[in-house]
């Protein structure tokens, strides 16, 4: 008896640990703490943030250049000075002193450079674009990241509310065995045997419950916050009744990131084919700038000072006609870096759509185990509340009992985890078909 009561103490124990008031995250919740505080989606921003400061008209060339200078210049030195005016006496003087000043403001503007600030202002946009569809990518790769882990919670609490529930009819049984055997119903071995089993339940429930907080520790990562793995989650799962697989193969075509990506990539590497080919063209720019000169000078100079001011501006033009070939060969690798991208996104293509047919069979799979595995929940569920009262009345032994109770808390966990993962599958075809952050979970 003493044993029960520890077992009674231990149970309750645990009970009171599960019974506590405990918050719900919800998926939503969940999500609008990932898009704020995710640490991969704030780098994610802050690329786009980079892209977009480089596409802004100040990286592109097209403004003029406009400049400052300005110097001050002193010279003290001892001169002996003969004239070549023979009328005119040598003179020595020490420490003769010259001063000078200068100031101007210059302007640099380039008329015409082949096309080049064009093609690469328009190249700058289309890696703005990409930038844009990258940090997608990420949020996409987190959307599936966090309820991967979201639903994997849920599967354990599920799991560990079973065992949890296990282990009540454990110590149920336990409890009825102490007392049979106390009044010489029972035999000793039936008390044993049922001593084991709350023992195996109880390790197996405290697993299943370290492994849940494992998984909350782990969501908070992608959470981005430090956050007591004392809450719970939604268990409930809606499937998408109307999703259908040419439905799903048109919007991959069309939105799956990877495929955007290239597309993007083939655009850039078109532009830097035109950048490349502009130094084939002649540059014509303007020079222009405004002076201030102002020299002090000693006895020895023939001026004693001036003072200098004045506009100057000028047309240039410059042709390389012959570079070496250095142009030639640049354009020729930009044409094969093209003809790379547009080969790889046939190649992406073929291995995206072989994904999507991998992962559309295997989630057909997965309903389909879903329902068999509810079928099963329905007929273990009968058998043990038949064997329950069999039980009870003393019609079959606790080893079968306790069969029918394992059969069933193995046939919710199989159903649990049919849930889940066909859930889990329907995640990911959403990401392949690039709906995934228009999708409610």
């Amino acid at each position: 008896m003493k044993s029960i009561k520890n077992y009674k103490v231990f149970f309750f124990f645990l009970m009171a640990i599960q019974g506590f008031s405990q918050e719900v995250l919800t998926k939503k919740e969940a999500l609008e703490i990932t898009l704020k505080n995710n640490f991969g989606i704030k780098i994610a921003n802050n690329n786009i943030e980079v892209a977009k400061n480089n596409k802004s008209i100040f990286n592109t060339g097209f403004l003029p250049t406009i400049a400052a200078a300005s110097g001050a210049n002193y010279r003290r030195e001892s001169q002996d000075v003969t004239f070549q005016d023979p009328s005119r006496p040598d003179v020595t003087i020490d420490g003769a002193e010259t001063k000078s000043y200068n100031a101007s403001l210059s302007l640099n503007y380039t008329f015409f450079d082949g096309l080049g600030r064009k093609y690469n202002y328009q190249q700058l946009k289309e890696t703005y674009n990409l930038s844009q569809i990258q940090a997608r990518e990420t949020i996409e790769n987190t959307y599936l990241q966090l309820f991967t882990l979201y639903f994997q919670i849920a599967r354990l609490s599920e799991n560990t509310a079973n065992l949890s529930e296990a282990l009540i009819i454990s110590k149920k049984r336990l409890e009825r065995a102490s007392y049979q055997y106390d009044f010489g119903q029972s035999t000793k071995l039936e008390l044993l045997n049922a001593e084991v089993d709350v023992n195996n339940d109880s390790i197996t429930y405290i697993t299943a419950k370290q492994q849940l907080n494992n998984a909350k520790r782990g969501l908070n990562i992608i959470l981005g916050i430090d956050k007591e793995p004392n809450y719970i989650v939604e268990t409930e799962i809606d499937f998408n009744k109307m999703m259908n697989f040419e439905n799903l193969l048109e919007k991959t075509l069309s939105n799956n990131s990877l495929l955007k990506q290239n597309e993007k990539n083939i655009a850039i590497s078109e532009f830097n084919i035109k950048v490349s080919k502009s130094t084939y063209l002649p540059r014509l720019g303007l020079t222009s700038s405004y002076g201030w000169n102002k020299s002090e000078n000693p006895a020895t100079s023939f001026l004693a000072g001036a003072t200098i001011t004045g506009l100057n501006a000028g047309l240039n033009l410059t042709w390389n006609l012959f570079d070496g070939g250095f142009t030639k060969t640049r354009v020729a690798n930009a044409k094969i870096t093209l003809d790379n991208q547009q080969i790889f996104l046939e190649q992406q293509k073929t291995t995206i759509q072989n994904n999507l047919k991998n992962t559309w069979e295997n989630y057909q799979n997965q309903l389909f185990i879903l329902n068999a595995q509810e079928k099963n929940i329905i007929t273990t569920q009968d058998n043990y509340n038949r064997t329950e009262e069999r039980y009870k009345l003393g019609q079959v032994t606790s080893i079968e009992f306790r069969q029918a109770q394992i059969n069933l808390i193995n046939a919710k966990t199989a159903y649990n985890n049919a849930k889940f993962d066909a859930k889990l599958v329907e995640i990911q075809l959403l990401q392949l078909s690039g709906d995934i952050l228009n999708s409610a979970f």
